[in-house]
Formats: structure tokens, C-alpha cells, sequence
């Protein structure tokens, strides 16, 4: 472990000028008019790019610095990378969503920048108390961001709903972290790793721990049996948080699991791996049946998360490096179709989220073929058809997992990968094969909205026929987590 000097401040610097720039939104915001209130999120776009530019600097920097509470590794890079194409096209997809809706824009530009920096915490600490101070602070941020549609009731109750059950969650993992202090006498990663394969520390109380802790990131990451929230929340949120919320926290919250079960408690892996099978099966098998009978695509999308959250349970199960590749490689992919297909929700529902029935889709494969295609192709890539990124992070999955002898949760795996092509398609038949509404509105299609539907479905179609760069990039990404 280095000394700390001035110097190591570099080593966060992408943190500092994501802070910065959430500031300089803020501060900018109250100097513009109405009709130019915009422009901050251009701002907010230069800061990612900024914080990209910032983020190379630390290429083969590796190493614990800041008294040793953050590191610079691979994995750390790699999720950094994932927060700031979530974060750009979240933004991307916000900017016309908000003038549409005539909400304010500098704090909320500045709640996702300022939410990047705690899902930066959350992957790249070496501490536990650093890694709850990026928990929470991602958690403030995404709070507000719920209730930023101020007279919408569905708004407000999706943000007091998360406010209450985050605030419980929190008190579980905290409440873990108190205790594996308690029996190690430190909050470091590594030491407490090297305190248990000591056999120094309470075995009783370890375990007790790791279950609260286990809790705590089952929350954030909308795994059964603390996934209730999750639909209620999603649906009630302003659509571009609902495609943040489905993606960023989530793979926040896979980070700080890989990285504190894997370095701190792998003396203890044959007893919180069962447990995580056991939720990955109730995981899958929830959000799967719960999605079918859903109406609302909102809500069948966030029981699609939560399914998928599932999948990448498996990948964690295995508990091979293999699996851990596999479920970076498909977290950036679940990033990018999950975001497309929560961008094509903004486009059809209209000034105020009111047409969100998978029936407002009909006849769209009629009157905007392109929106229908990009629909089609984001939906095949969740259901896990070939020749898209869904397919290929599956198949990454699941060989994990056959490798580590998991059969029976392969199968489940591969059985409710295909019960979710039901839902899926159905959306692609309402498109496709039914007429529209007589009153159905116009839909416009804005610059930005474009460039997020060409990203993300560039990205997938990329990632499902050319995944090489990526998973090499993912195995090399957490070869030093452990």
C-alpha cells in the first residue's frame, strides 16, 4: 500500500471534475433564462467527456492510494467507463423529455453527474465506509431524481417509496459492516480478507455480517427476495430515471458485490454462494412470470430487470473469473438495450407518461418502421436471440456456470430465458400486427432521442456479433479482484 501524498489526488480525479461539473451546472443554470435552461445539459455532456479523458490517465496506474480507502485497477476502470456511457445517455435521452414536460433541468443534470460519482465510489473503494458513502450518495441523488415531477403523484410516491426502502437496506448493510469491524478491527477489503483466512475472528458473527451485508446490495441490485420495490418505483419515475435506475444502480450495485465478497469474504464463499443461488433461481423465476401478465411496459420492463438481474446472479454463483467476465461483459450489454428500450417508452407515451400500455405500441412497425426495428432489436437482445448482445452475454453466462458444475441452475437459467420471449414478443406483435388507436397522437422524434436509439442499438447489434474486444477487455478487467 502507497503513502498518501498530494499527488495520489489524481487517482480520483475523474471523481473531482464529475463533482465539478455537477457544481458548475448548478451555478450555471441560475444564470440562464427559460429558454436557454437547455443548455446545461450540454454542460453536463462536456463534463462527461471531460471525466472520460480523465478516467485514461489512470491506465496502468494500478494500485491503492488515499491512505490505501480507493484503488486503481482494471475492474474499477472498467465499470467507470460503463457509469459514463449510462450517465451520457441517460442525459441524451433527458433532454427533450424535459422540455416536453417543462420540469427543471441544472439540478437534475447535476443529481445524475453527482450520482456517477457515488456508483465511481461504490466500484472502485477499498473501504466499506467508503463504499456506503458512495451508496448513499448515488442513493440521494437518485431519491430526488424519483420526485422531480413535483405535482405528479406517481412521481412522489416512487421517491418516497425508495427513500423508505433504501433507507432500510442501508441500515441492514451498515449495520454488517459494524459487525465485520467488530471481529476484525478494520474496514479495509484486504485486511479483513486476511483477518478471516486467519481463523482469528468469530465465525457466528462473521456469517451474521455477510447476511446483512448480502441484504443490503440485494436491495440495490432488485434480487428476490428485495425486489418489491422495484416495479412500483420504475413505473412512477420520470422514464429516463426509470432506464437509469435500471441499469446504473444496478450495475453499481454488481460492482460493490464482486469486489467485497470476492476480496473480503472468500473464506466464506461455500456459505453465501448458496444463498445466492437460491436468489438467483427466485430472482429469475419472479421476474419472469411476474412480466408476463403485465400490461404497463414500464412495469413489465422493470420485471424484466429484475429477471436479469438474475441472469448475472448466475455468472456470480459460478464463482469462476470466467463468470465474473461474463457478468461485466453483460452488464454494459443489458446498459445498452435496457436504455434503448426505455428510450422508445419515452418517444410512444407522450407529455405526461400517459400512453405506457404495451397496447399504445400498435401499428407502429406501420407508421415509424425505424422506432419499430429498434424496438424489435432491444426486445430480441433481452429475450437472448442470437446475433445480439443479449444472446452472446447470455451464452457467456451460462457457459460460466456449466464450467463451475452448476447444471440444474443453467437449466433454470435457459428455461426462463425462454419463458421471456413470450412478453417480449408480445410487445413486437402489437407493433407489427395490430392496427393503431383511431385517436392515437403524433409521435416526434427528437435529435437526441435519435442519437441514443443509434447508439444503443449500434452497441448491441456490435456486441452481439463482434463481443471479442469486450469479454477480452471484461476477463482482463478481474484478474487482480481477488
Amino acid at each position: 500500500m502507497q503513502d498518501s501524498s498530494l499527488f495520489e489526488i489524481q487517482h480520483i480525479l475523474p471523481e473531482i471534475v464529475l463533482s465539478l461539473f455537477g457544481i458548475a451546472v448548478i451555478l450555471v443554470d441560475t444564470f440562464l433564462s427559460k429558454a436557454h435552461r437547455d443548455r446545461t445539459g450540454v454542460l453536463a455532456l462536456v463534463g462527461i467527456l471531460v471525466t472520460a479523458l480523465s478516467t485514461l490517465f489512470l491506465v496502468n496506474e494500478e494500485g491503492s492510494y488515499i491512505f490505501g480507502m480507493t484503488t486503481v485497477d482494471d475492474f474499477g476502470l472498467y465499470f467507470r467507463f460503463t457509469f459514463l456511457i449510462i450517465g451520457a445517455l441517460t442525459i441524451l435521452a433527458s433532454m427533450s423529455y424535459l422540455q416536453r414536460e417543462h420540469l427543471v433541468t441544472g439540478e437534475y443534470y447535476a443529481l445524475i453527474l453527482f450520482a456517477i460519482v457515488g456508483m465511481n465510489l461504490m466500484a472502485t473503494s477499498n473501504e466499506l465506509i467508503m463504499i456506503f458513502l458512495g451508496l448513499e450518495t448515488l442513493s440521494i441523488s437518485t431519491y430526488i431524481l424519483l420526485g422531480v415531477m413535483r405535482t405528479d403523484l406517481r412521481s412522489n410516491e416512487s421517491a418516497l417509496k425508495y427513500f423508505l426502502l433504501g433507507s432500510f437496506s442501508s441500515a441492514f448493510l451498515l449495520y454488517g459492516i459494524a459487525l465485520v469491524y467488530g471481529v476484525t478491527r478494520t474496514t479495509n477489503l484486504e485486511l479483513i480478507g486476511r483477518e478471516i483466512a486467519r481463523g482469528n475472528v468469530s465465525a457466528p458473527v462473521l456469517y451474521l455480517s455477510a447476511a446483512l451485508m448480502l441484504v443490503g446490495f440485494g436491495f440495490k441490485i432488485a434480487v428476490a427476495p428485495f425486489h418489491i420495490w422495484a416495479p412500483d418505483v420504475y413505473e412512477g419515475a420520470p422514464t429516463p430515471i426509470s432506464a437509469f435506475m435500471s441499469v446504473g444502480p444496478k450495475a453499481a450495485g454488481f460492482a460493490m458485490l464482486f469486489r467485497v465478497f470476492f476480496e473480503a469474504f472468500p473464506a466464506l464463499a461455500n456459505k453465501w454462494l448458496v444463498a445466492a443461488w437460491i436468489s438467483s433461481v427466485l430472482t429469475m423465476c419472479v421476474g419472469n412470470f411476474a412480466a408476463i401478465v403485465q400490461s404497463n411496459i414500464k412495469r413489465m420492463l422493470a420485471y424484466s430487470s429484475i429477471a436479469h438481474a438474475g441472469y448475472i446472479l448466475v455468472a456470480f454463483v459460478s464463482g469462476s473469473q470466467e463468470g465474473e467476465a461474463a457478468a461485466l461483459f453483460y452488464l454494459l450489454a443489458y446498459a445498452l438495450m435496457n436504455i434503448g428500450a426505455f428510450a422508445l417508452v419515452t418517444i410512444v407515451s407522450g407529455e405526461g407518461d400517459k400512453r405506457v400500455s404495451i397496447e399504445d405500441f400498435a401499428g407502429i412497425g406501420t407508421s415509424h418502421p425505424i422506432l419499430a426495428a429498434s424496438m424489435s432489436i432491444f426486445l430480441l437482445s433481452l429475450a437472448g436471440i442470437p446475433l445480439t448482445a443479449g444472446f452472446t452475454g447470455k451464452f457467456f453466462i451460462f457457459r460460466a456456470a456449466l464450467g463451475s458444475h452448476l447444471i440444474w441452475l443453467t437449466i433454470i437459467g435457459v428455461l426462463n430465458s425462454a419463458i421471456s420471449v413470450y412478453y417480449y414478443l408480445r410487445v413486437i406483435v402489437s407493433m407489427y400486427m395490430k392496427e393503431p388507436a383511431e385517436n392515437a397522437p403524433l409521435i416526434l422524434v427528437s435529435p437526441t432521442l435519435k442519437s441514443v436509439l443509434l447508439i444503443s442499438v449500434s452497441g448491441v447489434l456490435f456486441l452481439g456479433i463482434f463481443p471479442e474486444r469486450i469479454i477480452n477487455l471484461a476477463r482482463n478487467s478481474i484478474l487482480n479482484l481477488r
